[in-house]
């Protein structure tokens, strides 16, 4: 394993995909591809294939849920049987019910619940490949589709992740490094507001590692967060869904 870990990143911060340190894989985004949602958006990251739909605002079931004075948020993110290279029980797992969790955590702030009292919004992440950071993508992802329904929103939610590899910082970890590596941070924030919604961390972080990798994820974040507008402008100005490449914001 020590020796694994060691082969994922060369001394001058190459990377086993040929990145360097700090650098995403592809993305591309699409919007408004399911004519049965009210709203959904398709994200490619890496090898990450990940759709995510939005239904309501709508009656809610059971009755007793009902919040008075906002809208209920919903949120399922699940991976299909065959997105993983062992198939995958198609039953929710933990992790994946922990990750509906911290999914729904990182969107309520940036939807205005208050204008759909009585009402629920349900947001569905279906992982159809997975390839590592699948949260932040499909976080990424449901944050369009609810722009996409026409949820009023505060600001857009985009995520990255961070983390280690031995001492390296390094942005946007793919599933062998994510698996092998010293640490994971996946962040989600609301750029135009400069709010966080989302801070996990694995692993062991010295104090400058920690601020080096939360900037870098927040930078990146930032980046991706340019995709999101090109793909929400393409969409309601361009007369249909689009793709956009993560190339052409990269500084």
């Amino acid at each position: 394993m020590v020796e694994a870990k060691k082969k994922l990143i060369d001394s001058k911060g190459k990377r086993l995909d040929g990145r360097k340190w700090d650098e995403l894989r592809p993305i591309s985004l699409q919007v408004g591809l399911m004519k049965n949602a009210d709203g959904s958006a398709y994200i490619e990251w890496g090898k990450n294939k990940i759709m995510a739909a939005v239904y309501g605002p709508k009656e809610v079931h059971p009755k007793h849920q009902v919040l008075p004075d906002r809208a209920l948020l919903r949120c399922r993110y699940h991976m299909a049987p065959f997105s993983v290279d062992e198939r995958k029980n198609p039953a929710p797992s933990r992790r994946e019910i922990e990750i509906s969790k911290v999914t729904r955590e990182a969107l309520v702030p940036a939807v205005i619940v208050e204008d759909y009292p009585r009402t629920a919004i349900e947001v569905w992440i279906e992982v159809l490949q997975s390839d590592g950071g699948s949260r932040v993508a499909g976080i990424t992802a449901a944050s369009l589709a609810l722009a996409d329904a026409g949820i009023n929103m505060r600001d857009l939610v985009v995520g990255c992740s961070c983390g280690l590899i031995g001492d390296q910082v390094v942005s946007d970890l793919d599933d062998t490094e994510d698996k092998e590596g010293n640490g994971d941070m996946p962040v989600a924030i609301m750029p135009n507001l400069g709010q966080v919604t989302l801070l996990q961390v694995d692993g062991i972080y010295t104090r400058d590692q920690f601020k080096k990798a939360f900037e870098l994820a927040v930078e990146k974040g930032k980046q991706i967060y340019q995709l999101q507008r090109a793909a929400l402008t393409s969409r309601f100005f361009g007369g249909e869904a689009v793709t956009t490449q993560v190339e052409e914001v990269a500084e």
